[in-house]
C-alpha cells in the first residue's frame, strides 16, 4: 500500500443528490500529514450552497417521498449503501489514511468496515423500533407516535469522518428524515465515495447533500432555521458554540464531544491481557480518539511492574508511512495537532510527571506530523496532562492506593464518555463499571458496540448515538387521545 500517487480533485458538491456546480471559487486543499504534500483539491461550500442544500433537503421532506415511504422501501435504498461500503471498504480505508494519517493496518477496520457495521446496526434497529403504540390513559386509550423529526445537519470530525457520517445518517435516513451532511476541510474526500454510494443506492431527490466546509460555515448550516435537528462530533468547545447558535431556533441538538477515560487495572489483573487490550485503544488513530483510554489506573502495589510494561509495549510500536502494512502508529493529521501535543509534553514535564518513553518527534521520520508515542509516569490527576483532551498520543500513568481511590481518579474529571477495567473477577470488573460515571464501559476488553446507547456523561455530550436509544434522537414523539371506550378493529 503506497500514498496517492495522483491528485485526488473534485470540482462540484453533491447538493440535494446531484454533483453541481459550487456557487463560489474557494478551494480546500487536503495536505497529506505524512509528505506534507497537497494531495487533493475539493471546492469550499459557501453559505449559499448550504441555502440550496437545506432548501432541497426542506422540499424533500415536506413534499417528497422519502418520509413516506414504507420502511421496508427505506431499508432496501440504505442496504444498498451498506453493501457498496463493503465493497469498496479498502478504497475508503486508503484515501482516510492518506488523509488522516491512520495507519492502513488498522484503517480497514476502524474506518472503514466498522462504518459499514454502523449503517448495517441501524437497519436492525430500525426493524424493531416502535414506532406507534398504544397505552392506556388516565383518561382513555392513547396512541403514541413517533415521527421523523426532519431535516438533519449532521457535522462530523477528520479522525474517523465515515463512522461519525455513519452514525448520524443512517439513523436519520432509516428515520424518514433528510439530512445535509457537513464534512471536516481536513478529511474531504472520502466523503465524495459516499456521494457516489448515495447516488447510486437511489436516495430521492434532496434527501442527501454532502458539504466540504470550514468552522463559519458549519456555523451557518447550525444556525439556519430551516433546519430541525442538529447532529455533532467534536470538541467541546465548538460543542458548545454548537448548542449556542442552535438555541436560537431551539434546534434540537446531539451532542458527542472529547474524553479523557480511564482504564482501571485492579492488582489481581493479568497485566500481559492488560497491556495487550489498552495499548491499541489508548493510541488508537495516533492518539486522535474520543474514546482512546488516555489514563491508565495502575496499583501502587504493581506500579513500577505496570510502567515497565507499558512503556516496553509503547516504545515497541512502529512509526511511520501510515500506508506501509507495518506502521502502528501514523502521523498526526495536521501541524497544529504536531505542536498540541508537544506542548503539552513540555507542559507534563513542567508540571513534575516523568516520561517513561516517547516525548520528540520521532528521528526516523525526516518530514510529517509525528510525535512518539508518549506514556507519562508519577501523574497526579490534577495535572493538565491528566484533565485536558490532548488528541494525540500523550497517556498518563496514574497511582492509586485501593479500588475506592480508582473509582474517584476515574471519576474525577469533567468528561465521561469512555473506560475499562482489568481484573480477575469479572464480577468484580462488573461492580466497578457500575460505580464509574461514564457513557461507555467495558470489562476486560475495549468495545463499541453499534446496538447499545453510545454517548457521554458530563463534558462528554448531550444525547446517544447507536441502538433504539441513538436511533430515537431522530424522532418527535406525538400523543393521540382516543375516545374512552375505544377498542382497535
Amino acid at each position: 500500500m503506497t500514498e496517492l500517487t495522483e491528485l485526488v480533485e473534485h470540482g462540484q458538491l453533491f447538493i440535494g443528490g446531484e454533483f453541481t456546480d459550487p456557487l463560489g471559487t474557494e478551494v480546500i486543499e487536503v495536505i497529506s500529514p505524512h509528505t506534507e504534500q497537497v494531495i487533493g483539491r475539493v471546492p469550499h461550500a459557501s453559505e449559499g450552497d448550504v441555502d440550496r442544500a437545506v432548501a432541497a433537503a426542506r422540499r424533500a421532506f415536506d413534499e417528497g417521498p422519502w418520509p413516506r415511504m414504507g420502511l421496508d422501501e427505506r431499508i432496501a435504498v440504505i442496504t444498498r449503501i451498506k453493501d457498496a461500503f463493503a465493497v469498496r471498504h479498502e478504497e475508503f480505508a486508503r484515501l482516510i489514511s492518506a488523509q488522516n494519517g491512520t495507519p492502513y493496518s488498522s484503517s480497514v477496520m476502524v474506518q472503514a468496515l466498522a462504518a459499514m457495521m454502523v449503517w448495517d446496526s441501524a437497519i436492525t434497529v430500525a426493524r424493531d423500533f416502535p414506532y406507534e403504540e398504544r397505552r392506556d390513559g388516565v383518561l382513555g386509550p392513547l396512541l403514541v407516535r413517533r415521527e421523523p423529526v426532519g431535516v438533519v445537519a449532521a457535522i462530523v470530525p477528520w479522525n474517523v469522518p465515515q463512522f461519525t457520517a455513519a452514525a448520524k445518517l443512517a439513523p436519520a435516513l432509516l428515520a424518514g428524515c433528510t439530512a445535509v451532511l457537513k464534512v471536516s476541510p481536513e478529511t474531504p474526500l472520502d466523503a465524495y465515495l459516499l456521494a457516489e454510494i448515495a447516488e447510486e443506492a437511489g436516495l430521492p431527490p434532496g434527501v442527501l447533500s454532502i458539504l466540504p466546509a470550514d468552522r463559519e460555515v458549519s456555523e451557518y448550516l447550525v444556525g439556519h432555521r430551516d433546519v430541525d435537528k442538529v447532529s455533532f462530533t467534536g470538541s467541546v468547545a465548538a460543542g458548545r458554540r454548537v448548542m449556542e447558535v442552535a438555541s436560537r431556533n431551539l434546534t434540537r441538538v446531539t451532542l458527542e464531544l472529547g474524553g479523557k477515560s480511564a482504564a482501571i487495572i485492579l492488582p489481581d489483573a493479568d497485566l500481559e491481557a492488560a497491556v495487550a487490550g489498552i495499548v491499541p485503544f489508548a493510541w488508537m488513530i495516533n492518539g486522535q480518539a474520543c474514546v482512546a483510554q488516555t489514563r491508565i489506573l495502575a496499583p501502587n502495589s504493581r506500579y513500577d511492574e505496570m510502567a515497565e510494561a507499558f512503556a516496553a509495549a509503547a516504545g515497541a510500536l512502529r512509526v511511520g508511512d501510515p500506508m506501509d502494512p507495518t506502521t502502528e502508529l501514523g502521523p498526526l493529521v495536521a501541524r497544529r495537532q504536531q505542536q498540541r501535543s508537544l506542548d503539552y509534553i513540555r507542559l507534563g514535564q513542567e508540571e513534575g510527571a516523568k516520561i517513561l518513553t516517547g516525548g520528540n518527534r520521532p528521528p526516523s521520520q525526516e518530514r510529517g506530523w509525528y510525535v512518539e508515542p508518549t506514556l507519562f509516569g508519577s501523574v497526579d490527576n490534577s495535572m493538565r496532562i491528566a484533565r485536558e483532551e490532548i488528541f494525540g498520543p500523550v497517556i498518563c500513568l496514574i497511582p492509586y492506593d485501593d479500588e475506592a481511590e480508582a473509582v474517584r481518579i476515574a471519576d474525577d474529571s469533567p468528561y465521561g464518555l469512555s473506560g475499562s477495567v482489568w481484573t480477575a473477577d469479572t464480577e468484580r470488573g462488573i461492580d466497578v463499571a457500575r460505580r464509574v460515571r461514564t457513557g461507555t464501559y467495558s470489562v476486560n476488553t475495549f468495545s463499541l458496540d453499534m446496538l447499545g446507547p453510545f454517548g457521554g456523561y458530563k463534558n462528554s455530550g448531550l444525547g446517544r448515538e447507536f441502538g433504539p436509544e441513538g436511533y430515537g434522537e431522530f424522532f418527535e414523539h406525538k400523543m393521540i387521545h382516543l375516545p374512552a371506550g375505544y377498542r382497535e378493529a
